[in-house]
């Protein structure tokens, strides 16, 4: 309550979920978490959940897709999805053809619903499949699934990085690519974004060291400029902020959306 109080005071009117759960601060009911999300102006937008596991009883969609699915329609969730890599088959273009099988099952579940299942990329995603080191993962990814049941959520650092990493092909030769270019080519496939900041470094592994929203050297300002002015995309796309590790949560939240809303009346 006290957190979803604060973010409420930033100017935040969504949240999406990474479990159910709130540590220390003891058991919390969907309903509860529902109820305080919304008397906080917090309107429960998606969720992330694990892709696959070993273990039978796990909370994933491969293991538990009914309960999953009840579970986030019970919170409202008009989306669901997993911030797992799409490696559960390999690194082959055969097994990202699977996992997009996989994906598929899923995004159909969810459509029966009435929510879209999305998928939230990291940095390995771009990169090349072992057997056919021409061909990029994410390509598979988004031409095996059915854009009808398979959503993107994309974290726009980790695309960054990606691009950072995997501009050229194992053999050397050049593979550029922008993010921003996959959102233009289909923006009705990615409903939510991930909205990470970096500071560039190319001498570290992935070339930019994670900052809080407007601290770092991702042009904000061109992608949600770029996005929003799509004729009919305005109010089409969620925009989430994020950092995997921040120095002050608080800080971080408060600070990032001060800059967002900085840039409204700019994009």
């Amino acid at each position: 309550g006290p957190v979803f109080a604060e973010l409420e005071r930033y100017g935040y009117d969504e949240v999406e979920f990474a479990g159910y759960t709130q540590g220390s601060a003891g058991p919390i009911t969907l309903a509860q978490l529902k109820r305080l999300a919304r008397n906080h102006g917090l309107n429960p937008i998606g969720s992330h959940v694990g892709y696959h596991s070993s273990d039978p009883n796990a909370y994933t969609f491969a293991t538990n897709l009914t309960k999953v699915l009840d579970d986030a329609q019970a919170l409202g969730l008009k989306h669901i999805g997993t911030a797992s890599n799409p490696f559960r088959h390999g690194s082959t273009v055969d097994a990202w053809k699977r996992a997009a099988e996989d994906f598929n099952t899923y995004g159909a579940a969810a459509k029966a619903r009435g929510m879209k299942f999305y998928q939230h990329n990291h940095s390995e995603e771009f990169s090349f499949a072992t057997d056919k080191p021409h061909v990029r993962l994410y390509d598979v990814l988004l031409a095996e699934t059915d854009p009808d049941l398979v959503y993107l959520e994309m974290d726009i650092y980790w695309a960054y990085v990606g691009q950072f990493r995997f501009s050229r092909r194992p053999d050397g030769t050049p593979a550029p690519f922008d993010p921003l270019d996959y959102v233009l080519r289909q923006p009705h496939r990615y409903p939510l974004f991930h909205v990470k900041d970096g500071v560039s470094d190319p001498s570290t592994e992935h070339g930019y060291r994670m900052a809080d929203v407007g601290d770092g050297d991702i042009d904000y300002r061109r992608f949600l400029s770029t996005v929003t002015r799509l004729r009919g995309e305005r109010f089409a796309h969620h925009w989430q902020a994020e950092h995997d590790n921040p120095a002050e949560s608080f800080t971080f939240a408060r600070k990032s959306s001060a800059h967002l809303h900085s840039l409204r009346e700019k994009c």
